[in-house]
């Protein structure tokens, strides 16, 4: 914890007076244009990775990156989505997947999750990609994190906000599949806009 206090201090010294402008008006402003829906992981970092500003992302991150289809009744992801489209207006919505991604390695191996029976629960919103890359071969988890971008997204369909947004034609999903190593972002499935989100950058 002291790391994090030392965080806290250099930002309060070093970061934010350089950007004590942005944050007067932020304190007061939250209009992000992207809905960012990532893996919990460590090392998958939204705002790093497109480079973007304080303000410009919303930002949920799950184990796995799943987004439950749509269903009624109190969920925290699907309240999240709702407030990003209905509320906040949000144009665009990227489901960002990565390399040696923990939850579809476990999926991709049939790790035995006895001990873990909550992360093997949620982990079922990723069942259709598992049956779709059975016969995936060696390179099963690299097929099955880009069919769960895939299948997340059709989940992202579900969501009533979501659906009446893209009917207006006021929202465009995206996915992506980030690789750790390399730093490029694989673009996965048709894209009808690309003005709704961020360009994605590659090292």
């Amino acid at each position: 914890m002291q790391d994090l206090s030392d965080g806290v201090a250099r930002f309060r010294r070093e970061v934010f007076p350089a950007k004590a402008v942005l944050f007067a008006r932020l304190a007061g402003t939250h209009r992000p244009t992207t809905l960012f829906i990532g893996c919990s992981d460590a090392r998958v970092v939204p705002e790093l990775i497109t480079q973007s500003e304080p303000g410009e992302l919303f930002v949920v991150r799950t184990a796995g990156n799943l987004v439950p289809a749509y269903a009624p009744g109190p969920d925290g992801v699907t309240a999240s989505i709702e407030y990003a489209v209905a509320v906040l207006g949000v144009t665009g919505i990227v489901v960002c997947g990565h390399s040696a991604c923990g939850a579809m390695t476990a999926l991709a191996e049939g790790t035995d999750l006895g001990a873990a029976p909550s992360v093997a629960g949620w982990l079922r919103h990723a069942d259709a990609s598992v049956a779709r890359t059975a016969g995936a071969g060696p390179d099963r988890v690299s097929a099955l994190v880009r069919e769960n971008v895939r299948a997340q997204l059709a989940n992202l369909a579900t969501h009533p906000s979501v659906a009446r947004a893209q009917a207006a034609g006021t929202l465009t999903l995206r996915g992506w599949v980030y690789d750790i190593r390399s730093g490029a972002v694989a673009e996965i499935g048709p894209v009808a806009d690309r003005r709704a989100a961020p360009t994605p950058r590659t090292a």
